[in-house]
């Protein structure tokens, strides 16, 4: 499973510095609206020092992590559901990703033009909010004319997404957001969102950061994160700079959707992180693997990440008989190594 990310916010709030500082990728970061007309697609690394871990014991010919795909989309303007600005194809890219990263501008630059002329951070977070409820009415209230039919004939599963889709369309009318229990409708407002408020710590007033106080919010400079992106670690040593933030991010946004990792040790071929829900089993792990491991299942071999690190050798592992032996309704832990039997 690779989580797809979508940054949003208006336009100018740093966007496009942040894709660029996680994905070294050359992007388009201009002073005005909308310079950023198709979306920018970065592939990102998960961070993992439990594979970097195995991998120093296995030295494998390929070492393969976990990852994150980031989406960077033109900034959100007031009236996008109708399609303002770029509103439509916005909200259509948005609606594939599966966390909603909203980028909140805090810091103060004169050379850098606000969209509503000053900055105002809860204003901006409010206008982001009505325009994903004003989107999400509209998908409501469209789905609700197509099965207006279904309903009429009293099939059932018709009335039961009627009932759901009608508890929803309350609450978006009352400016709450759908949240959970919705995602099959494909809302926007149901997806997970994280804040990242852009600017220093100074530039954070208590009462956003109140706001936000039951929220999954950060704060970052992130012209300086991109400052640093473009220097090697002993440089930044040497400039007396901070560690990067940005692999605090990306983990936030690997954890926000409460998956696990687990890893395989293809002998001298392969280690291999793999990202997957919590509480799935291992047959649902095999299937990750290799559709053929799961419908040829048989058994599996597991054991603790660091358990192997301590030992030095999967395969000596083995002949210690430190692993498990389970069966197909396994349920898998962080930091499991495993083995598939077919």
């Amino acid at each position: 499973m690779s989580l797809s990310i979508g940054i949003l916010g208006l336009p100018n709030v740093g966007k496009s510095t942040l894709f660029k500082a996680l994905t070294k990728k050359p992007v388009d970061i201009s002073n005005y609206p909308f310079c950023t007309v198709e979306p920018n697609i970065g592939i990102v690394e998960v961070p993992d020092q439990r594979l970097e871990k195995l991998v120093q014991i296995s030295k494998p010919q390929k070492a393969i992590p976990t990852i994150i795909k980031f989406v960077d989309l033109a900034g959100l303007v007031k009236g996008a559901h109708k399609g303002e600005g770029l509103g439509n194809q916005f909200l259509a890219h948005l609606r594939e990703t599966d966390v909603l990263l909203h980028i909140v501008r805090c810091f103060q630059a004169e050379n850098i033009a606000h969209v509503d002329g000053e900055i105002n951070p809860h204003r901006d977070i409010e206008t982001v909010k009505k325009e994903l409820i004003l989107k999400d009415l509209e998908t409501v209230e469209s789905r609700l004319q197509k099965i207006e039919r279904d309903v009429k004939q009293r099939k059932k599963e018709a009335e039961n997404e009627f009932e759901i889709l009608n508890s929803v369309k309350e609450k978006l009318n009352q400016g709450e957001m759908a949240f959970e229990g919705t995602a099959p409708f494909f809302l926007l407002t149901s997806k997970p969102q994280i804040f990242l408020l852009n600017g220093q710590e100074k530039d954070i007033s208590e009462d956003l950061k109140k706001e936000l106080e039951k929220s999954d919010w950060l704060q970052f400079d992130l012209r300086e994160e991109l400052d640093k992106s473009e220097l090697t670690d002993n440089e930044r040593k040497e400039l007396g700079l901070s560690e990067s933030k940005l692999e605090e991010l990306i983990k936030k946004c690997y954890q926000i959707l409460d998956l696990i990792t687990f890893f395989t040790i293809v002998g001298e071929e392969e280690t291999r992180a793999w990202s997957i829900k919590r509480g799935s089993t291992i047959l649902e792990g095999a299937d990750k693997i290799h559709s053929d491991f799961k419908e040829k299942f048989i058994t599996a071999e597991v054991l603790n990440w660091k358990k192997v690190v301590e030992i030095g050798d999967w395969k000596k592992c083995k002949e210690l008989g430190l692993l498990k032996n389970v069966g197909k309704d396994y349920i898998l832990e962080d930091g499991d190594v495993i083995e598939i039997k077919i």
